[in-house]
């Protein structure tokens, strides 16, 4: 099934909800960075990848990275040769500074590229997307000496780069990280230890690879106060950023994981140290290690989001091409006198529904949280720019956590669309569900997500800023109720019901957060679930505002429909989920540890 990018809903997102003409083009940093230059941009990416990445995404899955003596990793074939037209295209500079060679666009236009990329090959793209993140991490923690000497061939993605956090005894506690440094007397640090699930840690795509690696400085303080970063280079690189000819680092991929999905994706264990030891350079201070590491993750969670979303849009595209052409029963309400199409049946209709509208509706928070992103790092007034980053913030966890569970029905019902088909590989339908698992996992578990939206965003001033968020959304109801029409008034209904069922959960998990931890952090994910649909179904139900003045006024009446009766399905069939997710919260939370452990 060919891929055909999603250019027209990117673009009403863009327009109408993160508002770039109102709000983003007028910052002095992107001036003149306008809709008609997110549409250029849009469609110029989208051509691309339909043409040239696309057509590679089964081949990875069918040809994975291999791994040669020596450590020595050849990616899939072709892959060579659609980066490099993706460097020389200038695809891995969209986001970044002109003064690396950048075209400084803002993360609005640069998120939907993202997403193109993703869902054209979701493989190959997580080799560019470490490296925006390697770029947003050194500009905010890196010295002026990092900066000249790695951003300008990263950026151009001459370089690629790639983050080290996890050790086969540290996963996501990072304080049983036993990576070591020491300092050498020309400034450099020797780093020695060994790091696993590295994405694109070893390949033959870039001319070099910079690693951004956590480790211990010999002497710090035990648990996550003593860890630092560095830059590890797999080629050492002479003042001017040009490579020491033959000067390889003590870096070796030692194994390549074989792995459910994203099977495009060369994920290595590294080797750092195992001939004397790694030549690394320390980022910022010592001991301030997982401070600049978290520059990275949070780009990179956010990233991940727009992963899951990427995988909804494939799954739809796939389902709905399938059921357009697959003939199978009558009609329940006579309509085909004999077996017709399955897009003919309810259910069928129920389930692509419930993909497309899932999907829109993380789209659309995804594009608000990037316009958000770009308003707290650009606005001249403090006091908006403090605002925005707390709305930036609230959004990270909904993007990366709620988009990439989703990601799992999404992907699943595109299996189930395809009925027996979707069982076996030959349709393409398994590897979008394969790809989407490793999603709600990696740069941070479902969990972790919730945690982070629960103890930072909403315990900590007592529910403040999430009672604020229900506030918007309350006034996007009245909004909806005046607008007179019977979608519109189905859409404030729901969202009423499921802010009421978020404020409940957020007076609950506020006094229950320190007296009672566990019934607070038990209903985390639940709360999570619940934020992510409310949030999800407040943004459609503003796109159904727009598009229905649209379609008024003659403006792509087709499209315009279509929007408003995803916006009514998605407030008729998935916000109701958040009354479940609330009673879980507040009714279930002693029942979550009453099992005695060895009952287990």
């Amino acid at each position: 099934m060919s891929f055909q990018a999603p250019v027209k809903d990117m673009l009403f997102n863009i327009e109408h909800l993160a508002r770039i003409n109102e709000d983003v083009a007028t910052l002095p940093a992107f001036e003149g960075k306008d809709l008609e230059t997110a549409q250029m941009v849009l469609e110029a990416c989208a051509q691309f990848n339909q043409d040239v990445i696309a057509p590679l995404n089964k081949k990875g899955d069918d040809e994975p990275p291999t791994l040669a003596a020596g450590g020595v990793v050849t990616a899939t074939p072709g892959f060579k040769d659609a980066y490099d037209q993706f460097t020389e295209g200038g695809w891995q500079s969209v986001q970044h500074p002109e003064e690396f060679g950048g075209q400084q666009m803002p993360k609005t236009i640069a998120a939907a590229c993202a997403e193109i990329c993703q869902t054209a090959n979701m493989g190959f793209a997580l080799c560019p997307m470490l490296t925006d993140g390697f770029i947003e991490a050194l500009l905010i923690a890196g010295s002026d000496e990092l900066k000249q000497t790695y951003l300008p061939n990263l950026v151009s993605g001459k370089w690629a780069g790639t983050m080290n956090l996890t050790e086969p005894q540290a996963g996501s506690d990072l304080a049983l990280l036993r990576a070591r440094a020491e300092k050498q007397a020309d400034g450099t640090y020797k780093i020695w230890g060994n790091k696993i699930f590295i994405t694109w840690g070893e390949q033959d795509l870039s001319e070099n690879i910079i690693h951004l690696v956590l480790a211990r400085v010999d002497g710090a303080p035990e648990g996550i106060k003593g860890i630092s970063l560095f830059v590890v280079p797999k080629f050492m690189v002479q003042d001017g950023g040009g490579l020491k000819a033959g000067d390889r680092n003590d870096v070796y991929c030692v194994g390549l994981e074989h792995k459910l999905g994203i099977h495009g994706s060369a994920t290595a264990s590294l080797n750092f140290g195992d001939n004397g030891g790694a030549v690394g350079y320390l980022v910022g201070e010592e001991n301030f290690g997982l401070n600049y590491m978290f520059v990275m993750m949070n780009s990179a969670r956010y990233s991940v989001g727009v992963q899951g979303i990427a995988m909804g849009e494939r799954a739809y595209q796939q389902a709905v091409g399938y059921a357009k052409e697959r003939v199978q029963s009558r009609p329940v309400d006579g309509s085909v006198k004999g077996s017709a199409t399955i897009i003919h049946h309810p259910d069928i209709r129920r389930m692509l529904m419930t993909i497309r509208a899932v999907t829109e509706g993380c789209r659309a928070m995804a594009s608000v949280a990037a316009a958000t992103f770009d308003m707290a790092h650009n606005h001249p007034d403090e006091a908006v720019r403090k605002a925005k980053q707390s709305m930036y913030d609230f959004f990270v966890p909904l993007v990366k956590g709620y988009s990439t569970e989703m990601s799992l029905e999404t992907t699943s019902l595109g299996i189930q669309v395809h009925g027996g088909m979707g069982f076996v590989e030959e349709t393409g339908a398994a590897q979008y569900y394969r790809d989407a698992r490793i999603l709600p996992i990696y740069e941070g578990t479902t969990c972790i997500q919730a945690n982070d939206l629960l103890g930072r965003k909403t315990a900590r001033d007592g529910g403040e800023f999430a009672k604020s968020v229900a506030a918007q959304i309350e006034a996007t109801e009245k909004e909806l109720e005046a607008s007179g029409s019977a979608d519109a008034k189905s859409v404030a209904r729901n969202l009423a019901m499921a802010r009421k069922a978020y404020l409940e959960s957020v007076e609950f998990l506020a006094a229950k957060f320190k007296p009672e931890p566990n019934a607070a952090y038990g209903g985390a994910v639940p709360f999570l679930m619940l934020t992510g649909n409310l949030v999800c179904g407040w943004l459609l139900g503003k796109a159904l505002l727009v598009a229905e003045k649209q379609a008024a006024a003659g403006n792509d009446p087709e499209f315009m429909k279509a929007k408003v009766a995803t916006a009514r399905f998605y407030a008729e069939h998935i916000l109701p989920r958040t009354i479940s997710q609330r009673n879980a919260i507040v009714d279930g939370g002693d029942s979550i540890m009453q099992l005695p452990m060895d009952s287990y």
